[in-house]
């Protein structure tokens, strides 16, 4: 059968298209068409006509409601060996005529330049010798085994970063190879290739420090077998994987991976922070990415869980952390907000893109932010310089002291537990309080006290005669009152000020 070539399962590309990546779900005929065929479910946007489904006929579930379709083995690509690969992507002294015409920029004008490969000599005579190669990068290549190990030995042996992005790998036994045969590797980038969760035989990879698995829909239960033989890591990157739950094997909690400074869990489905608690012993972890997850509130752990069973009962959870990620989240509260304060060395945090930091969905602006946090030195990315956390300490602190006059101080230091802090810090005096008389003697206590004279040539000077007045009263509005206290209809009035301690005295001269 011309499908022998192929396996369930097997990862394979669209024959002269390695971008177009897919999963052997079928192999055999499809009724009402002769000859064999495979089933693909191909990945996210690499298109399909329908689900496994045809002509009434279930051939197999595919992932999407149109990411299948039968091919012809002869369309598809079972993919080529790492050595292989390195060789297409590093060739520089090969070029026929015809490619180095293809290689061309637009100008400004849209008109085609050819590119002069400045240095292509010097080039050349480097890469002619494979073993001076300390990165690379095969990405969607149609890798799909290491090939012979002693041939991909010969040829980088001081490879330190490899970059497998988008190909055909699948089985863990290769990797556990690959790694082996190249001791100088460091970093390997997996991402988007559909890794099996299972394997029957591992390998120690003390060499290996970086590990990507970036939308490889692996699973935690993998990450914990797979930890045994990376226990070297420093970086571990699991984006986009689904998950949801962090299985913890003993104590329910995550255990090993005691050189692990960063862990990248971005992207997945997780929304509990007991989840998130479950990693609160990795002892060396520095930096934890969660941003686009599910999670609603974050607490600080006052005991790890189970911890005598790590035999350390004095162990502070989260000891060394110093960055968390948490954007693009659901926190909307701010208990949430000020445990992050619990964190023993917690300095720089992103809460962008969470109802809570968000001020159009009634959330707090960044002087808020910065003034419950009173550790952080990076927020959102953006540095907190000194004069930017003082400016807001007071503005918020402030803000409180508006409020103060709804709230008792017990309510007070319960919804802001920094705010008697940073009262005391900067030095900030409770004001006095306003009057809170009422009616007639609040009305009167705002009156001003005024004495009206007048005096003019004909009538000599009148009995002074004091008044109160609003704040509001115009001098037109004064002359008019004139004309009626002192009876000078139709004589023209001018107003003359005198200032005394008590009272304001204006001098109305008839003429």
């Amino acid at each position: 059968m011309a499908a022998v070539g192929f396996r369930l399962g097997q990862r394979v590309h669209a024959a002269g298209d390695p971008g177009r990546v897919g999963t052997v779900r079928y192999l055999g005929p499809v009724e009402g068409h002769s000859g064999d065929w495979v089933g693909v479910d191909w990945d996210a946007g690499a298109g399909g006509r329908h689900d496994g489904l045809l002509a009434g006929r279930r051939y197999f579930h595919a992932a999407g409601e149109r990411s299948a379709s039968f091919a012809r083995p002869t369309a598809l690509s079972a993919g080529i060996t790492l050595p292989d690969a390195l060789r297409n992507r590093y060739r520089v002294d090969d070029f026929t005529k015809e490619e180095e015409d293809e290689m061309y920029v637009f100008s400004t004008s849209q008109k085609r330049v050819s590119v002069e490969l400045v240095g292509k000599n010097k080039v050349q005579e480097k890469l002619k010798n494979f073993n001076e190669l300390i990165s690379a990068s095969v990405s969607f290549m149609g890798v799909s085994s290491t090939g012979p190990l002693d041939e991909l030995k010969n040829l980088v042996p001081n490879l330190r970063e490899l970059d497998l992005t988008g190909n055909l790998l699948s089985q863990w036994q290769d990797i556990f190879f690959l790694c082996e045969v190249l001791a100088s590797l460091e970093v390997i980038d997996l991402t988007n290739n559909t890794m099996e969760n299972d394997f029957t035989k591992s390998s120690f990879l003390k060499n290996i420090h970086v590990l990507v698995l970036n939308y490889c829909g692996v699973t935690w239960e993998l990450v914990e077998k797979i930890k045994v033989s990376f226990s070297c890591l420093i970086e571990l990157h699991l984006m986009s994987n689904r998950m949801k739950i962090i299985m913890a094997p003993v104590g329910n909690i995550v255990q090993g991976f005691d050189t692990l400074r960063l862990l990248n869990l971005e992207d997945n489905h997780i929304d509990s922070w007991d989840e998130i608690v479950k990693l609160s012993c990795l002892r060396s972890l520095e930096q934890l990415h969660l941003n686009k997850n599910m999670l609603k509130h974050v607490t600080y752990p006052s005991n790890p869980p189970l911890s005598g069973s790590l035999g350390d009962a004095d162990a502070v959870p989260f000891e060394k952390l110093r960055v968390l990620l948490l954007g693009s989240n659901q926190i909307d509260d701010f208990l949430s907000v000020d445990s992050l304060n619990l964190f023993p060395n917690l300095t720089d945090v992103r809460l962008s893109d969470n109802p809570i930091a968000d001020p159009a969905k009634g959330g707090a602006p960044r002087f808020v932010l910065i003034a419950r946090l009173g550790k952080v030195k990076i927020l959102n990315g953006s540095e907190v310089s000194p004069r930017e956390r003082r400016e807001a300490e007071i503005r918020y602190v402030r803000l409180v002291m508006a409020k103060a006059e709804s709230y008792d101080p017990d309510e007070i230091n319960r919804l802001h537990p920094r705010f008697t802090e940073l009262k005391a810090f900067h030095g900030i005096e409770d004001e006095k309080p306003i009057s809170k008389t009422s009616g007639p003697q609040k009305m009167a206590s705002g009156l001003i006290s005024i004495t009206l004279k007048c005096v003019g040539p004909s009538m000599g000077e009148k009995q002074p005669l004091t008044k109160k007045l609003p704040p509001a009263t115009t001098v037109g509005k004064l002359k008019s009152l004139c004309d009626g206290f002192f009876k000078l209809k139709d004589i023209k009035l001018r107003l003359y000020l005198e200032e005394e301690v008590r009272c304001i005295v204006f001098r109305c001269v008839c003429n």
